[in-house]
């Protein structure tokens, strides 16, 4: 499994349009192949600063994401709100909590 975190800093006057880009688009991430979880966090201390939280079967299935059509329009939308450059990182689980 391959957990994907991209953090995403907006135009203060934009969060809510990225919010509407995201309530739009979470179910169609979802569904798609290799996704098995999708939640967005918000900074608690920085309102215009949000995360996404992604788990993925494998590096492919996120590279298949990645290259759809679906992520291109997403991007596209979500992009022009930034106010900083998006932080992306993939990452394994090491050590299960319980």
């Amino acid at each position: 499994m391959l957990i994907r975190i991209v953090k995403m800093t907006f135009e203060p006057t934009k969060v809510d349009e990225f919010l509407e880009v995201f309530e739009e688009s979470k179910e169609k991430i979802r569904a798609m192949k290799g996704c098995s979880h999708l939640e967005l966090l918000q900074d608690y201390n920085l309102p215009n600063s949000f995360s996404t939280y992604s788990y993925w079967n494998s590096e492919d299935d996120l590279n298949n994401y990645r290259d759809s059509k679906l992520f291109k329009e997403v991007w596209k939308k979500t992009k022009v709100l930034f106010n900083k450059k998006p932080i992306a990182f993939s990452l394994k689980q090491h050590t299960k909590v319980d």
